[in-house]
């Protein structure tokens, strides 16, 4: 293909996002990519809820490797653009994004390229700064992100989101809309103030016209990492019930277990190394209902 047929150059990341971003964008990209941006992407699945510290990343993170274990190629995208945890989660921090002709590359986090992940965490140059930008700078980055990111073939992309229901929700959606099937997973905690804020999360997806795949009710009880049995710490059920009561399906519990809280901390693989742990279950099965109730792409 010849430079007059690429159409206009990409901008780089400092024209895009401004300053306090890595100047290492320019280095050279080794990685051969199938059809850039979305076209390759066979599910995307927006994780949602209304109310912070639900562990929305932590279910971002487990749902992406429990479909690696089930066989299938994932990205994640992390667009909690104030808060992006994900990096850490997947022992991906430090590490460098490249340019290529289609885009950006993202960081694969295995080597046989599973999982492969982009996030604001990747353009700070200090991981500490904060990131202070009104809507409009936001919502360009998202966009951007769903534009000029070469994910090549996936079966599954797996959005991260921030709490509620703010500017960064409508880009995600807007941008990513054509590239369906679109679905949302929405996560809350048993307590009734969660819940109640999620409920709002379900009223922004039919406005929206985002199918609801399910609800996952997370910190669900403590999972005694010596006898495996779980306890109610806050109360037991107020996600299953608010699947209930507003017609969506309810995708499991997910208990608390020190050692799940010990791996995302350092980076290690809850699935792999714990499958004995109720949380493993836990997690494996919301993947395989995920698996089994996303809708087969249009070919």
């Amino acid at each position: 293909m010849g430079a007059q047929d690429r159409g206009p150059p990409l901008k780089t990341p400092e024209e895009e996002i401004g300053e306090g971003v890595r100047s290492a964008f320019s280095s050279p990209c080794h990685v051969t990519l199938d059809p850039g941006n979305l076209a390759g992407v066979r599910h995307i699945v927006l994780v949602l809820s209304g109310k912070g510290g639900v562990g929305k990343s932590t279910i971002s993170t487990e749902l992406a490797l429990a479909l690696r274990h089930e066989g299938k190629k994932v990205g994640v995208l992390d667009v909690d653009l104030c808060g992006p945890s994900i990096p850490r989660m997947l022992r991906a921090q430090g590490k460098a994004v490249h340019q290529c002709d289609r885009g950006w590359v993202p960081v694969f986090v295995d080597q046989e390229q599973s999982i492969s992940l982009m996030s604001v965490g990747f353009l700070l140059e200090n991981p500490d700064e904060a990131v202070v930008w009104r809507g409009p700078k936001k919502n360009a980055l998202i966009k951007q992100f769903v534009s000029d990111v070469a994910w090549g073939e996936l079966d599954y992309l797996v959005v991260d989101t921030p709490p509620g229901t703010s500017d960064e929700h409508m880009a995600a959606v807007e941008a990513l809309r054509p590239w369906g099937p679109l679905g949302a997973l929405v996560v809350t905690t048993p307590q009734a103030v969660s819940v109640g804020d999620v409920r709002r999360e379900l009223t922004f997806c039919r406005k929206t016209g985002l199918q609801v795949l399910g609800v996952v009710e997370n910190m669900s009880g403590f999972a005694c990492p010596h006898c495996a049995e779980c306890t109610n710490i806050f109360s037991r059920g107020g996600g299953e019930e608010l699947a209930r009561l507003t017609g969506v399906p309810f995708l499991g519990s997910v208990p608390l277990d020190p050692e799940l809280s010990r791996s995302l901390e350092e980076g290690r693989d809850f699935i792999q190394e714990f499958p004995k742990s109720p949380v493993f279950a836990a997690l494996t099965s919301i993947a395989r209902k995920i698996l089994d109730g996303t809708p087969a792409p249009l070919s």
